[in-house]
């Protein structure tokens, strides 16, 4: 047997392997790169009045050339460029310290503490109505309908409502924000968990009845491990909502302190690439969020004997 017959079979795994990752990332890649793309060529789009202007209110020559390098640099953009809302996202993170008024991971935690605040309040109370809407058909009938009813108001709406009400009640700072951004996020866990609670067949009601199984005995031994998929579904959709209700809840308030007062400030200035970075840094953060509710998934998965 020759030795390149021998490294045949040992260049395999890896060939394999290489294949494998381009199958799975080459997709993401290239339609990455396609909106990249897209993106600059609107950067140009969008910009090239306010750049060709600049040029002839200084009575400047100048090229198509110079133009479009203007559009990829302006100080105030309409749209700014990729790499100017990386360099400025990069720049807010990493060049200020982390408690920084300036640092985006400082307005980030601000956000954080009432996003998780407020996701704490609205899965106990989601989780709550639903068990009270399975075990009563009085309460399916008479609270099901108001729950749906209470997202048809837009929360730009009822934000500046809450604030001053709460604030009337003495309640200022983390928790009005954190109500908020419950208001908006027990919505999917209780639609979700009342599917989940009544997921379970007539036979595999029946056969509990059979052992003489308690109500509370066919709630902890069937409706929640039934539910637990649903839960969790709920729970990622939940997570980015409160975020967006803690966003949300910072705008009427005219804090100073949070992504809602980033995004803010750069509107208020024109500071459209500060603005991005906010939003690139709201993206990151619930991106985190879904990936740790997808974790915690994973280990009660495990528990649960999921393979």
């Amino acid at each position: 047997m020759t030795s390149s017959s021998l490294a045949l079979p040992l260049r395999a795994p890896a060939a394999l392997a290489r294949h494998l990752l381009v199958e799975r990332y080459a997709p993401l890649a290239t339609t990455v790169l396609a909106l990249v793309m897209i993106w600059y060529i609107a950067a140009v789009a969008m910009n090239w009045r306010l750049v060709r202007d600049g040029f002839e209110r200084e009575e400047v020559p100048y090229s198509i050339t110079e133009v479009i390098s203007g559009t990829m640099q302006a100080e105030r953009p309409l749209l700014p460029a990729p790499h100017q809302i990386a360099s400025a996202f990069l720049d807010s993170v990493f060049g200020y310290s982390p408690l920084a008024p300036r640092s985006l991971v400082y307005h980030s935690l601000v956000t954080l503490s009432a996003t998780l605040l407020g996701f704490a309040l609205g899965a106990a109370f989601g989780i709550l109505l639903a068990l009270m809407i399975v075990h009563s058909r009085v309460l399916e009938r008479s609270l099901l309908p108001w729950i749906i009813c209470s997202q048809m108001v837009p929360i730009l709406a009822l934000a500046p409502i809450f604030i001053v009400v709460l604030g009337a009640l003495g309640l200022h700072g983390l928790l009005p924000k954190s109500i908020i951004s419950a208001y908006l996020c027990f919505f999917p866990i209780a639609i979700g968990m009342v599917k989940g609670f009544t997921s379970p067949g007539p036979l595999q009601l029946e056969l509990m009845q059979t052992w003489s199984a308690t109500p509370r005995q066919v709630l902890w031994k069937l409706r929640w491990p039934a539910a637990v998929p649903y839960l969790f579904a709920s729970l990622k959709v939940a997570v980015t909502i409160s975020l967006i209700g803690a966003i949300v809840a910072e705008l009427p308030t005219g804090a100073e302190a949070g992504i809602g007062a980033r995004l803010l400030a750069g509107s208020y200035y024109g500071q459209t690439v500060q603005l991005w970075a906010a939003l690139v840094a709201s993206a990151v953060l619930s991106s985190g969020l879904i990936a740790l509710v997808a974790l915690v998934e994973r280990s009660v998965a495990r528990r649960m004997g999921a393979h």
